[in-house]
């Protein structure tokens, strides 16, 4: 594969002492001819050298996802 990873940022991930958010654009993640994704990681400490938790999100899912993220953090 050619994947290229590139971070946009990093937050400390709250209720842990020192785990992260990490906000990454990973191109062609299946191949060549696979879109970018956004990664978002969790890693419920800083150096984990892979997140526990990972998603990947296409561009087209992204408002929607955002929008539900609003709706869920109003529930909160």
């Amino acid at each position: 594969m050619s994947e290229k990873t590139t971070t946009i940022e990093e937050l400390p991930l709250s209720g842990t002492k020192d785990g992260k958010i990490s906000i990454a654009v990973v191109e062609q993640p299946y191949g060549t001819e696979s879109e970018s994704v956004v990664s978002i990681g969790i890693s419920l400490q800083a150096d984990a050298a892979e997140p526990d938790w990972k998603v990947h999100l296409p561009k087209a899912n992204i408002d929607a996802v955002i929008a539900a993220l609003q709706k869920a953090k109003e529930s909160l």
